[in-house]
């Protein structure tokens, strides 16, 4: 039997682990928007597991601005109902 590729899953996962020294040097506030970052990338796990790529980080990054650009979409939309 041949090996198989790592999940998505579980590259995120060594990724996040690797970001750690990262996350340490910043500064408190920013920790919090670090972690939520790793958060949007899992939110979009299941989509970025097709991708099935040699550089998973692509699709890290993908997840991260598909899920601002969601956000941005979102407040656009709230701002042009306001009055």
């Amino acid at each position: 039997m041949g090996r198989t590729n790592p999940t998505y899953r579980d590259y995120l996962h060594r990724f996040e682990d690797q970001c750690q020294p990262l996350r340490r040097g910043l500064r408190h506030e920013y920790k919090t928007d670090f972690d939520r970052l790793f958060d949007r990338a899992q939110t979009h796990a299941d989509a970025a597991g097709y991708l099935n790529s040699t550089d998973p980080e692509l699709a890290i990054l993908l997840s991260i601005l598909l899920a601002h650009e969601h956000d941005i979409r979102q407040l656009k939309a709230q701002r042009e109902d306001e009055p």
